[in-house]
């Protein structure tokens, strides 16, 4: 249009005026072909998926990990511009309640159209203005027309051969969706060492429950006696995998939800380490041990979930789940000790737990909000420890002067111990939110929670003797204690008062609880305990310089409680040559906890900036007195004076250029520990800095490569000893789309590790795949991947702790070759 002046004088009338521009250069309509690959609106940022892919991609995490400002970290999860995705939904409904890796791993990635990250994400619509989400980040996938109503997904079926045996894969990936319900299957059977959901994965499983007094100020440590197994399920000889998994959905209203899921996982594992333990105080008198184990591993795990949600109207919401769990775990274990000999080690242990939540929220009126969280949990662990030890009755063996303290009968050939332990959880969390707004910009919440909990413990330690019969030894110390009977009880009833101001660019706000905690525990015919009151503040500042760049600043102050096993005054074995016995007077571990977090996100050149600094001052810490036996290690608890602190810095910069993304990641961590052992106090320090640059393109059409090098220096000085290991680990990833039907992927990994004394150690990892479909619509492709190419026998890991240098090489799979066909829904 041609540009058009005219001066208007005021006047005390009203002046009504019309103004007709006039076409200057005008074109004909234009019709816009593609989409913007990002687009920001308020608190949401879109990706146009297909604005970043090329034709390799297979499953979603291929796609996120192209985006701008998402980055998947070393555990598998997703992060958005440094924080980590609490959820994933898929059309607006939680996929497996929102676990990432489920969700990255198995989602086909030419189903997806957009992905929705969701900034400052609130679970419940009623409690958005009053409570601070800058932390809480969530994705939706929007599926693309005409995946919905409709099944799609694909079948992997597979075989191949390896030195040792034939290779089988099997992996089904279906997924149904409609406005009024969703239906999902994931299958995974294999025995090739690839792990949809690893036992750590599914342990930390926690289906969407979160505590509802995690920002009280209490921390409750309920402890973890399930198995914990000597290897990672992705670093073993041999691995076999059985997944079943089933999420559905369903809304028969609009104001009524159900939903729920079964997960069950089944591994086989045999594993192989050599190890080298040198302890950095010779005047410990603690010989250093050169150890080779080798171990049976087997897993059954089984979750089931089912969650209801009901808003009859925009005041009131009502949800209710209900989580439970059982697993059944074993590990045979062969160890050879230089120090100790032959052993062979029994673990089993067949836990369950269930979870119930229950939450109501209630808005009275536009001024105050009631909001009632409720969980409880109730868990039985037991498991069983059996050691056998090989024993010469006329000879002087390593373990025979903690058999005589043990109190166990050393005529015998060997030494054969048991250990049954019995733990029994029961707790309740609750708490009641009031929130009175005062106006748009600040409002107050008031807060009244408990955490009630019961824990009871048995134990007892036992020989079995040669004719079969179990002999009940009497320890020579710890008052002969070799059992334990003990019932800890906790309550923590609390009151907590926050003030939330949004003025200009900050918001404020401070806040505190007050506590008055109840300690009680009974064991050998003694109670031991402890009331006292707390007062515990927190604060947290934010400031929002810009939409996409904000500054916050936390503070608070954390009570931390121990679990009934440090209390328990008899003996517990965690293994054969790790001994302990609890203290009943236990206090509690009081902490300072500071963080700064920077965030920044330019959407015009695509530059993502984070982040993170935190430290933490543990004092009144409770800490174990450690006492050694040759490597026999005794261990007690007691509360210390002496005050821990931690120092973790993080940051990211990521920068886009045209079709080359730049990315360099920095970290440092500081850690001060004092330590207890042989009766001696000494100080440990630990410095470790990572620095990781990386450079990748997102070509369209061409090949694509991305190149990354972490350096890595960590340095200990413990006691009188000082370590220092650098760790350089130069990559490359590799994808090429050929002649729009071939595809091409491949990465390598070389890892050396300077030791510091003139000595390095090395070892390589580089996988490939090669795979045609006729097009990308196609139905099946047939792929052919290689793994562990080089055939590498195994990886070397050392790593150092306030007492020892470690030193292990561990055994991985030979290279494994299979013939794989998919066919797509």
């Amino acid at each position: 249009m041609k540009t058009y002046k005219e001066v208007i004088t005021t006047s005390s009338t009203d002046i009504v005026k019309n103004f007709t521009l006039e076409l200057a250069n005008a074109l004909d309509a234009v019709e816009v072909v593609s989409e913007i690959p990002v687009r920001v609106m308020g608190d949401t940022v879109v990706y146009n998926a297909d604005s970043f892919q090329n034709g390799t991609e297979r499953k979603l995490e291929d796609v996120l990990e192209k985006l701008p400002g998402v980055e998947i970290n070393e555990d598998g999860q997703v992060e958005v511009e440094g924080k980590v995705v609490n959820k994933i939904m898929v059309n607006g409904k939680d996929f497996f309640d929102g676990d990432t890796k489920l969700a990255t791993k198995n989602i086909p990635s030419k189903a997806v159209d957009k992905i929705q990250v969701l900034r400052n994400y609130s679970e419940v619509g009623q409690l958005r203005s009053v409570a601070n989400n800058q932390d809480n980040v969530a994705m939706n996938i929007k599926l693309k027309e005409g995946k919905e109503s409709f099944w799609f997904g694909n079948i992997t079926a597979g075989a191949g051969a390896s030195p040792d045996k034939e290779l089988y894969l099997l992996q089904p990936k279906l997924f149904y969706y409609s406005p009024k319900y969703s239906l999902n299957f994931i299958g995974d059977f294999n025995n090739t060492g690839e792990v949809a959901l690893s036992r750590r994965d599914i342990r930390n499983f926690g289906g969407g429950f979160r505590s509802p007094s995690r920002s009280s100020g209490t921390s409750l440590n309920l402890g973890d006696n399930s198995l914990n197994f000597l290897t990672s399920q992705n670093n073993a000889l041999e691995i076999e995998n059985k997944l079943a998994t089933g999420n559905f959905s369903y809304s028969p209203n609009g104001s009524l939800d159900l939903s729920g899921f079964l997960i069950y996982n089944s591994s086989r594992i045999l594993s192989r380490e050599s190890s080298f333990i040198q302890y950095t105080d010779p005047e410990l008198g603690i010989p250093d041990e050169a150890t080779e184990q080798s171990s049976r591993e087997r897993s059954n795990q089984g979750l089931l979930k089912l969650s209801a949600s009901y808003q009859p109207d925009l005041n009131n919401q009502l949800d209710y789940d209900v989580l439970g769990r059982i697993s059944n775990d074993s590990q045979n274990q062969n160890l050879f000790s230089s120090v100790i000999g032959n052993t062979t080690q029994l673990d089993e242990v067949t836990p369950f737990s269930v979870n119930q939540n229950l939450n109501y929220y209630y808005t009275l009126d536009e001024n105050n909000i009631f909001a009632l969280e409720a969980q409880h949990l109730i868990r039985d662990e037991d498991p069983f420890y059996n050691a056998l030890l090989v024993n010469d009755p006329n000879g002087d063996d390593a373990f025979d002067n903690t058999a005589e303290a043990l109190g166990l009968d050393t005529s015998l050939n060997n030494y054969n111990l048991g250990q049954n332990r019995r733990v029994l959880s029961n707790q309740l969390d609750a708490k009641l939110d009031y929130y009175h707004i005062l106006n748009a910009q600040s409002n107050f919440n008031f807060t009244l929670g408990t955490i009630l909990s019961r824990q009871e413990f048995n134990s007892n330690i036992f020989q079995f003797l040669e004719d079969g019969s179990e002999f009940n030894p009497t320890p020579n110390f710890n008052d002969g204690l070799a059992t334990n009977d003990t019932e800890y009880n906790f309550s923590d009833l609390y009151l907590g008062i926050h003030y939330r101001l949004k003025t200009g660019k900050f918001t404020l706000t401070p806040g505190f609880s007050v506590h008055a905690y109840g300690n009680k525990n009974t064991q050998f015919g003694e109670t031991f305990e402890d009331n006292f009151f707390r007062f515990l503040p927190d604060f947290e500042t934010r400031i929002q310089f810009k939409k996409s760049e904000a500054l916050t600043l936390r503070y608070e102050m954390r009570n931390q409680f121990t679990d009934v096993t440090r209390l328990a005054r008899g003996l517990v074995l965690n293994n054969f040559n790790n001994i302990q016995f609890g203290e009943p007077d236990l206090q509690n571990a009081l902490s300072h906890n500071v963080s700064l977090f920077y965030s920044s996100f330019n959407l015009f050149n695509y530059t993502n900036v984070f982040a993170r600094a935190a430290y933490t001052s543990n004092i009144d810490q409770i800490r174990s007195l450690t006492n050694f036996e040759s490597v026999i290690r005794t261990s007690t608890f007691f509360n210390s004076n002496f005050a821990d602190e931690n120092v973790n810095v993080f940051g990211r910069i990521q920068r886009t250029f045209g079709k080359i993304r730049t990315t360099l990641n920095a970290s440092f961590n500081y850690s001060k520990i004092n330590q207890f052992i042989q009766g001696q106090q000494s100080l440990n320090e630990g410095y470790t800095q990572t620095y990781t640059p990386g450079i990748r393109t997102n070509y369209k059409v061409a090949p694509n490569v991305s190149l990354r090098y972490r350096y890595s220096v960590t340095n200990n000085n413990q006691g009188g000893g000082k370590t220092k290991f650098v760790t350089n680990a130069p990559s490359v990833e590799f994808d090429a789309y050929i002649w729009k039907s071939v595809t091409f992927r491949t990465e390598y990994t070389y890892t050396n590790q300077d030791l510091g004394n003139g000595n390095s150690q090395s070892f390589q990892n580089w996988d490939a795949t090669l795979s045609y479909r006729k097009d990308r619509d196609a139905k099946w492709e047939y792929e052919i991947r290689a793994s562990n190419l080089l055939d590498i026998d195994s990886q070397v890991r050392n790593s150092a702790n306030n007492l020892s240098v470690f030193t292990s090489e561990t055994f991985i799979q030979p290279r494994f070759v299979t013939f794989r066909v998919v066919y797509a829904l």
